[in-house]
């Protein structure tokens, strides 16, 4: 090829590949079909995951819900506050809540939670807490433990293995007296034994050791042979790792064959008991957030039917008063203007909307109410609370109700046990301060034969010795002691782990005190809101009062033209605002007896609820007996002191027994005197005492039972729940007006009131031992 057609080739090759450009291209293979339907062309997409998982009945049986164009169809439901408490302790497996007073659009709490990686309580959070394991990574346990799971690392472990081994390979010698050009064998190893970790660090086993051996090679004085051996060994930590306040803190130390030294986690028995006892302050403080939202969400649907009923008053008012003008404009008689009849329809329409704004309202509130307790949005019932609020003035002493604030506040308990919890820890990180200095030793009894058992006498590897035999002889025992020492140099790491659990503790103690701080400005301002709300509600009476006389007196003076139209229009919705400020006023101040105790941390005693730990299965209450015969028949050793020490002041009363109140008559609420008006002020009239006061040492008696995830004997998952005692009998409550198919249009709110929250004979739910 000359150089012209070489030219013209490259040329040519350079100009074909610029066409085409560089892209790659598939392979071609003779066997292909063309059903490419396994072929996916993404590699992540949003798939379902198949879970067959049955809704509550609440949630597949749900009705459409109550609408300005659906209110007809639906019966009253009396519920009283009781009920309502103990109806949400049996439907709360996951702890509720409501987001606010002020929020009247649809709970999302739990979704929020969910989709952002927040907790969400639940009745099996502690027993999740009780049953860890935790994720063991290279020695180190990983998610924190159970305390059950905790005492297992000083459980005894069995071990065992057994191996057989065919040696068959040419050997490169050339010494028939001493070696075979062919070596032949036939190994076996089998060992079994227990070791056992002690409190106080000691580690102890007890072993068997056997290996069999059959050779081809000469010089053997019989080509197979057993050796058997058992052998006891120990290893006691002096200095770093010893001691039963060591280890009941951080677990037992076990020695990590990929760093090649010891590690533990700080994760013992006294820390996992620690963990769970935070789980139960979280699972304490889930209830009592529930219970403030349920009688939250109780007394704003008394508001939302007394609202109701205000507006209702304002728009029949107002109604009443267009016809009549309405007539005297068709006659032409006097006081019948189209000024005054338009001005009347446009009162009328106003007072119209707002009734059918707060009926909304109070259907918005009882699905509120409906969740929180934890049944079906709609069901063809329409709750009434058939309790009433109390008027009665509450005096609260500061120093006592101050002082019970910081011992019964759930976030405290939970906040000392972190710094028990660090305490302990920077015991325990002091500890690897000391070097590590082990005393170990081992003894050992040797048995040699031909056979493995038999009882001929035979001195050790004759013809038809027994290693077992020569074994029990004792005439071949082996032992050796030691110490083995490790000492970082400079403990680098040792001292900055002493120094990080310095400051953490110097943390956690920060952290309570402004705890603290903040826990007493918040009893402050409750009891703040407490006068606050008292006052605004007898103002707010007294308010109502004068608008109704303001009304009859305008009404009056209207109807001898002593005053103009537009006066009594004001009146009339300057008394609608009235009415419901005055219910708005009493109810905030009933939550804000709700808030005291909440910030004080007596609400859950306010409410009568105790938390109890569920029945176990019957196999649990018979190992624990037997456990408590055998340390009751065991012999009692005083060593003087406990390591490590008390950490714990015992069981939590949930029930003080005392009342943390002023009162006008000890133990009873009263009513407090209106404060003597001023010569320049007008006269305050009192407020009428409610006959429903609500005596905060009365409980109720529902109980909040947290019972714990186990399997019974059967094998059976049993689950955590809330249970509730059986509630007292109720006094029936009685109705003015029929209390089912009736619309709120026409028929008003009128509750006579349930006397069960101050019923004396109420027993208080008995706490499960």
């Amino acid at each position: 090829m000359n150089r012209d057609t070489r030219t013209c080739c490259c040329y040519l090759l350079i100009t074909v590949l610029l066409i085409t450009g560089c892209q790659p291209t598939q392979p071609f293979y003779f066997m292909e079909d063309g059903d490419l339907s396994h072929y996916l062309d993404v590699a992540t997409q949003i798939e379902y995951p198949d879970v067959a998982e049955e809704p509550l009945d609440e949630v597949s049986g749900a009705l459409p819900p109550l609408t300005l164009r659906n209110s007809e169809n639906y019966e009253m439901w009396d519920l009283s506050l009781e009920e309502a408490t103990r109806i949400t302790l049996c439907n709360s497996n996951v702890m509720r809540q409501l987001g606010g007073r002020v929020l009247s659009t649809a709970p999302e709490t739990i979704s929020r939670n969910l989709i952002n990686g927040a907790s969400v309580v639940t009745t099996y959070d502690p027993a999740i807490t009780e049953s860890a394991t935790g994720t063991t990574i290279a020695g180190v346990t990983i998610g924190g433990t159970g305390v059950e799971s905790a005492l297992a690392e000083f459980d005894a472990q069995l071990d065992a293995s057994t191996t057989w081994q065919k040696v068959d390979r040419p050997q490169n010698r050339d010494i028939p007296l001493i070696f075979n050009s062919n070596l032949q064998q036939d190994l076996g190893r089998s060992t079994v034994g227990i070791t056992k970790i002690y409190p106080t660090g000691t580690e102890f086993s007890f072993r068997n050791n056997t290996n069999y051996e059959w050779s081809n090679q000469p010089g053997r004085t019989t080509q197979s042979d057993w050796e058997t051996n058992f052998e006891t060994f120990f290893r006691q930590p002096l200095l770093q790792g010893a001691g039963l306040q060591y280890n009941r803190i951080a677990g037992p130390q076990r020695f990590d064959q990929y760093a090649g030294n010891f590690v533990n986690s700080f994760d013992g028995v006294v820390i996992a008991r620690i963990r769970t006892d935070q789980a139960l302050a979280d699972f304490e403080g889930g209830v009592r957030n529930l219970m403030r939202d349920v009688e939250t969400a109780y007394w704003e649907l008394y508001f939302a039917y007394r609202d109701l009923e205000a507006r209702k008053m304002g728009r029949d008012s107002a109604l009443e008063t267009w016809k009549r003008v309405a007539a005297l404009f068709r006659e032409g008689a006097r006081g019948g203007s189209a000024d005054r009849e338009a001005q009347a329809r446009a009162q009328y329409f106003l007072f119209r909307g707002q009734v059918e704004q707060a009926l909304t309202e109070l259907y918005r509130a009882e699905n509120r109410l409906r969740y929180i307790m934890g049944i079906a949005m709609s069901d063809g019932r329409l709750i009434r609370p058939s309790d009433e609020l109390t008027t009665a003035g509450i005096d609260f002493d500061w120093s006592q109700v101050h002082g019970e604030a910081l011992v019964r506040r759930v976030e405290v308990r939970k906040q000392k046990w972190e710094i028990k919890r660090r305490e302990l820890e920077l015991i325990a990180a002091r500890n690897h301060l000391l070097p590590r200095l082990d005393a170990t030793g081992t003894y050992r009894w040797v048995g040699a034969g031909n056979e493995l058992w038999n009882d001929n006498g035979i001195p050790p590897f004759a013809e038809g010795s027994s290693a077992f035999e020569v074994l029990t002889g004792g005439d071949y025992q082996e032992w050796n002691l030691g110490l083995q020492l490790n000492i970082p140099i400079g403990y680098r790491r040792q001292l900055s782990g002493v120094r990080n659990h310095q400051l953490l503790l110097a943390r956690d103690r920060a952290i309570l005190k402004d705890l603290e701080l903040e826990i007493s400005h918040q009893l402050g301002d409750a009891l703040r809101g407490l006068a606050l709300n008292y006052q605004l509600t007898e103002t707010n009476f007294n308010r109502r009062v004068a608008a109704q006389r303001e009304v009859e007196a305008i009404q009056i003076a209207f109807e001898n033209d002593f005053v103009t139209f537009d006066l009594l229009l004001d009146a009339q919705s300057r008394r609608a605002d009235a009415e419901s400020a005055y219910y708005r006023a009493l109810v905030d101040y009933n939550l804000a007896v709700v808030n005291v105790h909440f910030n004080k941390g007596t609400l859950l005693d306010y409410n009568g609820v105790l938390l109890a730990e569920g029945p176990w299965p019957g196999k649990a209450y018979f190992d624990a007996m037997s456990r408590a015969r055998k340390r009751d028949a065991a012999m009692f050793i005083d060593y003087g002191y406990s390591r490590p020490n008390v950490f714990s002041q015992g069981t939590y009363p949930q029930q003080t027994g005392d009342v943390m109140m002023q009162s006008h008559a000890e133990g009873e609420l009263q009513p407090q005197p209106s404060p003597t008006p001023a010569e320049d002020q007008p006269e305050m009239l009192p407020m009428p005492t409610s006959s429903m006061e609500r005596p905060l040492d009365t409980p109720l008696t529902s109980t909040a039972t947290l019972l714990p995830s186990h399997v019974d004997q059967s094998g059976n998952v049993m689950q955590a729940s809330i249970a509730t005692e059986p509630p007292q009998p109720a006094t029936p409550v009685q109705y003015a007006a029929p209390a089912t198919g009736v619309r709120l249009f026409e028929q008003g709110y009128e509750p006579t009131g349930n006397p069960l929250r101050q019923a004396a004979d109420a027993q208080p739910a008995t706490q499960l031992q």
